[in-house]
């Protein structure tokens, strides 16, 4: 009877046991297949061609896109891109509208005290467009002309330096082109613009009849992508896709894509 007894319990104490393995196996599957991945709301300026710009079908496209897609993959990242006004898209992130930056943003310390950039992943440097008749060689032969520029770009901030923050003679556009438009038309002397995205629009707008001056005096800048001040994890994930789509080679087929063809 004893012998029974115990053969019964020692039975019950393995069922129990593994009744316990297999609900504890159930209870770790579960967040794995009921959680969502995270959205991250990118917002990228849809006027800087070809950082960044809208095709025929109203999707964002450019080199930006594409180098955030391929960060996305590499780190497991579901991202979303929304476009938004480059004067506004620094607002945008502070107040959580957008969880990411990324629209040609040149990295500058002033900028850092609002924002946390990551390591940059493109080479940029301001350049000087005028007629092809000017005679225009340096920063400062700017100074008695008028001068279109992006509004808030560091091409606006080298003319507020230059010739002061609130001269008429600097006039601010939405975007490069659109300055650059204005100065074909006669409409500005001259125009302050990132190297990358003239480049691309002396390639394809031909015959305009303006050119493009550089000026070593100019710093060189880099670009950044930018998250919510003190967003670490994020910022990491960002830096470590960065990286990975460095090392595999990735990032330099996307890089001779979009720039080689315009050299």
């Amino acid at each position: 009877m004893k012998r029974t007894v115990i053969k019964t319990a020692s039975l019950m104490l393995a069922v129990l046991a593994l009744s316990g393995l297999s609900a504890c196996g159930k209870h770790e599957d579960k967040p794995a297949a009921n959680a969502e991945l995270k959205e991250y709301v990118v917002g990228t300026g849809a006027t800087y061609a070809p950082f960044e710009s809208e095709n025929e079908n109203k999707e964002l496209v450019g080199f930006d896109i594409d180098v955030m897609k391929a960060i996305a993959a590499k780190e497991g990242m579901k991202v979303k891109f929304v476009n938004t006004p480059f004067d506004g898209i620094f607002s945008a992130l502070a107040n959580g509208d957008r969880d990411i930056i990324m629209s040609g943003l040149t990295i500058t310390e002033k900028r850092k005290l609002t924002v946390d950039f990551s390591d940059p992943y493109f080479e940029a440097g301001q350049v000087i467009v005028v007629p092809l008749d000017s005679k225009i060689q340096k920063i400062p032969d700017l100074k008695p002309l008028t001068v279109g520029v992006l509004q808030g770009s560091t091409g606006d901030e080298i003319m507020q330096k230059l010739a002061g923050d609130n001269n008429a003679s600097i006039k601010r556009f939405e975007s490069s082109p659109l300055a650059l438009k204005e100065l074909e038309t006669g409409g500005v002397s001259a125009v302050i613009a990132d190297k990358g995205a003239v480049v691309h629009y002396l390639a394809n707008n031909q015959g305009k009849g303006i050119r493009m001056v550089t000026d070593d005096n100019f710093p060189k800048e880099f670009f950044g992508i930018a998250v919510k001040k003190g967003d670490a994890a994020l910022l990491g994930k960002i830096n470590q896709g960065l990286a990975a789509i460095k090392a595999d080679g990735s990032y330099d087929k996307l890089h001779a894509q979009y720039f080689d063809a315009a050299k």
